[in-house]
């Protein structure tokens, strides 16, 4: 249970930036005062995290460097007609038919101001109901792509589930002490069944039924057969990034799609199938195929997993000591 603070107990001088506790303390505070029966706090963290994501990776999108990442259009905030985009009379924006609201009763609605923005996306929300299908529908209404609405739900989710937002923890996916494994960055290297293309992953050699554990907390989002990469598990975590898990020997027996995982939970062992038919194996030494995919809102790309997996594979060999 995450418990929040009556205040910001750390008071931060001017000149040093907070720390990660501090800003998670921060964002669970904020999301916690704007809650009610209708609208929990975690429907509020996971839209706030889903922008904070895009905002990460999308270099159309300004970032809003503060403890709250929404960010809504003039035209939703102020109304289409009104001649003053930048208004902040709460009388004038409602003539106009703008939803931007003065939540701290300073007489402003600003979208410069975190709890105005907080208020005003809470009160778009309860308007719809209190149920996840009427999240959903507000989520659609709002964004107008189901792909965005997933991932959405996917933070939120996770959040309800550990009633933290604090889940940024990872470790390398298979176990680094006990078992022998090799791996170096193979990115973009030349791949030639199916046609040609290049590796989007890298891959980790290790012996048949090595366990293969999740990097990240997330949600399974696929499981079963590819013709590329056999038996196989897709993971999705609160940075809208999709974790892909290829050529097992077998999969965790007690994993289904839609379960919740953590870093280290059993999802499968090392083996060698795939490039063919449902069943094919051993046409290449047993390893496991490691991918990671970005959302941005719009599109969704690979990027090199081998930085990343470096670093998760110190602060395991770490963690175990």
């Amino acid at each position: 249970m995450f418990i929040i603070s009556a205040f910001i107990s750390d008071v931060v001088n001017a000149n040093e930036a907070p720390s990660r506790e501090q800003i998670i303390e921060q964002r669970m505070s904020m999301y916690v005062q704007f809650q009610d029966h209708i609208v929990p706090w975690y429907n509020l963290a996971a839209i706030d995290q889903y922008e904070r994501n895009i905002q990460a990776v999308r270099p159309d999108i300004p970032k809003r460097e503060s403890t709250v990442a929404i960010q809504f259009s003039n035209e939703y905030w102020v109304g289409a007609l009104n001649p003053q985009q930048e208004d902040t009379s709460p009388f004038s924006i409602e003539y106009f038919g703008g939803l931007g609201l003065d939540g701290n009763g300073d007489g402003i609605a600003s979208r410069d101001d975190d709890e105005d923005i907080m208020f005003t996306m809470a009160n778009y929300l309860s308007k719809f109901g209190p149920t996840e299908e009427d999240f959903k529908l507000a989520l659609y209404e709002y964004y107008q792509s189901e792909q965005v609405v997933n991932q959405i739900l996917t933070i939120n989710k996770m959040y309800k589930h550990y009633d933290t937002i604090d889940l940024d923890t990872h470790v390398f996916p298979v176990p680094v002490r006990g078992y022998n494994y090799s791996y170096k960055g193979t990115w973009g290297a030349n791949r030639g069944w199916g046609g040609r293309r290049i590796h989007e992953g890298t891959d980790i050699f290790a012996g048949y039924s090595t366990p293969v554990v999740s990097t990240s907390y997330g949600v399974v989002e696929i499981m079963g057969w590819n013709e590329f990469g056999g038996w196989r598990v897709g993971i999705r975590d609160n940075h809208n990034t999709y974790h892909y898990f290829a050529h097992l020997a077998y999969f965790n027996k007690d994993l289904k799609v839609g379960d919740i995982v953590e870093p280290g939970m059993l999802i499968g062992g090392v083996g060698s199938t795939g490039y063919g038919k449902e069943g094919t194996s051993g046409k290449f030494p047993p390893h496991l195929h490691y991918g990671m995919y970005k959302f941005n809102g719009r599109t969704e790309w690979a990027f090199d997993p081998y930085p990343s997996l470096t670093q998760w594979e110190k602060f395991s060999r770490q963690k175990k000591k």
